[in-house]
């Protein structure tokens, strides 16, 4: 099992950026691809990006491709995601999570591939 905990969020203007920070508990961080989902008010989890064991391959939704980047540090275990041109349908709850498997090449936008998940840091974006 893996323990996360999320920081950086906090209230940012439209068309700020914010970087997002999760930290990891060591043991099987380095071993599992990661994620980022949010949960905008009044809506369900979404997923945001993804990232796998090695950080050799990333995948987003489409709605923050070319604005938010997903990277990771296996020696801090932490995974970042870099917000960049944020919108105020940004305005979420940002959750980072692990996926169940060890050594995947594949990565899911399914939040149900993910065991572990930290309790999420909010960010909010003004007008």
């Amino acid at each position: 099992q893996v323990q996360l905990v999320e920081s950086g969020g906090g209230l940012v203007q439209a068309g700020g950026s914010r970087r997002l920070s999760c930290a990891a508990s060591r043991g099987a961080f380095a071993r599992r691809a990661m994620a980022w989902f949010r949960q905008r008010p009044g809506k369900e989890r979404e997923f945001v990006a993804a990232i796998t064991w090695s950080g050799r391959r990333t995948y987003y939704a489409d709605s923050v491709q070319g604005r938010f980047t997903i990277s990771r540090d296996n020696a801090e275990t932490t995974v970042y995601l870099q917000m960049n041109s944020l919108k105020p349908d940004d305005t979420a709850v940002y959750y980072c999570a692990a996926d169940t498997r060890s050594y995947s090449s594949d990565l899911y936008s399914d939040d149900a591939m993910y065991r572990d998940w930290g309790p999420g840091t909010q960010v909010t974006v003004s007008s």
